[in-house]
């Protein structure tokens, strides 16, 4: 598939979705895809509660409405009760990537040992990739500088569009043929 991505940022938040809470993370993604991608691509932005039934809408619409190549989630991966983005998640994919949490959750426990607690996943629908990300910019930072080398790729295998970065800030890779 050719031509411009479209890529999906959903924040999950009860306040956010209520106006009551500025949305820092949605906001930072944004800025991050901005920065790191040099091919065309437009953003299909969105706010949700933190409601397992509203948050799988969001993604099917996203993915098979919208069209989104790949859908980065912020928000509702913790242990908190209504923390239900992974499980969201994993009813909308048709296949789960493990590899996606295993690093995230590796490379942030650099950071900080409460890291074990967060449960993002990532997984495909059709011809999406979606990925769970945590709600800190700084921790969103840490798990896409670890998971985005990975992601052209992986949307290239998928029939995605191709998606190239600036190699000085996140180098996309794809094996040589």
């Amino acid at each position: 598939m050719q031509g411009k991505a479209k890529i999906g940022v959903l924040t999950v938040s009860d306040r956010a979705s209520r106006g009551e809470y500025e949305d820092i993370s949605g906001r930072y993604i944004i800025e991050y895809l901005n920065d790191v991608i040099t091919s065309p691509f437009e953003i299909v932005y969105r706010i949700v509660p933190d409601e397992r039934d509203i948050i799988e809408g969001a993604l099917v619409h996203m993915s098979d409405i919208d069209k989104c190549c790949l859908i980065l989630t912020t928000g509702g991966t913790g242990p908190a009760p209504r923390d239900v983005t992974p499980e969201a998640t994993q009813t909308v994919c048709e296949k789960l990537l493990p590899g996606f949490g295993e690093l995230m959750r590796s490379v942030s426990l650099n950071q900080v040992p409460t890291a074990i607690l967060s449960r993002q996943i990532a997984g495909i629908r059709g011809s999406t990739l979606i990925v769970n990300l945590p709600g800190k910019p700084q921790s969103i930072k840490v798990c896409l500088d670890a998971v985005f080398p990975a992601i052209p790729y992986c949307i290239d295998l998928i029939g995605g569009p191709y998606i190239t970065t600036d190699e000085k800030k996140v180098k996309a890779f794809r094996p040589s043929k």
